[in-house]
């Protein structure tokens, strides 16, 4: 099932904002990009999506903006001057520009600014922040595809409904097939012996016989129990998606049963304009969680 959810916020430090997104997946597979140093954050997140998911491939997302001059690098300038007036006194010349390029590599001289990355991935507090919203961030996603949802499950009722047709047209086409089975071989014993030395007793048999190879009650029956079972699946609620797959196969298997069955073009038809609502059926089912 697909969705998009963002969630964002600032501190003094900067401003930070989380993205997820899901596409479908038959299991559930998490991953998390976040920037240097907060490992934590992963851990967190990919423990707290079961919580809200059991199906789907999801990425998660933080991205993190520094406040205006809190990641720059502060200068030591008493240290910078001791050092220059040190090195005038010792040459008696100006200081050029590669010797000023060398003091400010002098450890002390430029100093990173406290507000680093790593130094907010060090504070237990900002950590604590951004995994609370991490997760808010999932509840939001998980909102958005229960929304989605809603919109599927209409769409599979309309679909079990569509198939409830087709399968009805073949209840009543199915009523005729005793009657065409025995037309057709009677006329076919008539053009092989047109001379009548079949035994008639023998010609019920085999009509019989062949009138409950083409018998396609059962198949009608387990396709009523089915779409039965795809509505109780459908009302129940997630997660139901590996369910509503299976079933599709059990639901496909009974059409082509009734095709391979059919011994007239109409009850054909219906079996495969079934098979299309099923293939339908159970493309929508693979979004499903």
């Amino acid at each position: 099932m697909t969705g998009f959810a963002r969630v964002a916020g600032e501190a003094e430090w900067g401003s930070w904002a989380w993205e997820a997104k899901s596409v479908n997946g038959r299991g559930l597979d998490v991953r998390v990009n976040y920037p240097p140093g907060f490992e934590a954050l992963e851990r967190a997140i990919k423990t707290a999506a079961p919580k809200f998911f059991k199906r789907g491939s999801l990425q998660v997302a933080l991205r993190i903006d520094l406040a205006s001059g809190a990641d720059s690098a502060t200068i030591n300038n008493a240290l910078l001057d001791a050092l220059a007036a040190a090195v005038e006194k010792r040459t008696g010349t100006a200081l050029s520009g590669d010797v000023f390029a060398s003091l400010m590599n002098v450890k002390g001289v430029v100093e990173p600014g406290a507000s680093s990355l790593r130094d907010l991935a060090g504070d237990e507090a900002i950590t604590t922040v951004l995994i609370s919203a991490g997760e808010n961030a999932l509840q939001a996603l998980q909102a958005e595809r229960q929304r989605e949802g809603g919109v599927l499950a209409e769409l599979l009722e309309g679909l079990v409904a569509g198939m409830e047709a087709h399968w009805r047209e073949a209840g009543e086409l199915a009523a005729s097939q005793p009657a065409l089975l025995k037309e057709r071989l009677t006329k076919q014993l008539d053009e092989l012996d047109p001379d009548g030395r079949v035994d008639k007793d023998r010609m019920a048999a085999e009509i019989a016989l062949s009138a409950a190879k083409a018998d396609v009650r059962e198949e009608l029956d387990r396709l009523s129990a089915h779409f039965a079972s795809a509505r109780e699946l459908l009302a129940g609620g997630s997660p139901v998606g590996r369910k509503l797959d299976f079933l599709a196969q059990e639901l496909n298997r009974e059409a082509n049963t009734l095709c391979s069955k059919s011994i007239s073009l109409d009850l054909t038809n219906a079996g495969l304009g079934l098979k299309g609502l099923i293939d339908q059926f159970k493309e929508q089912a693979a979004n499903v969680e």
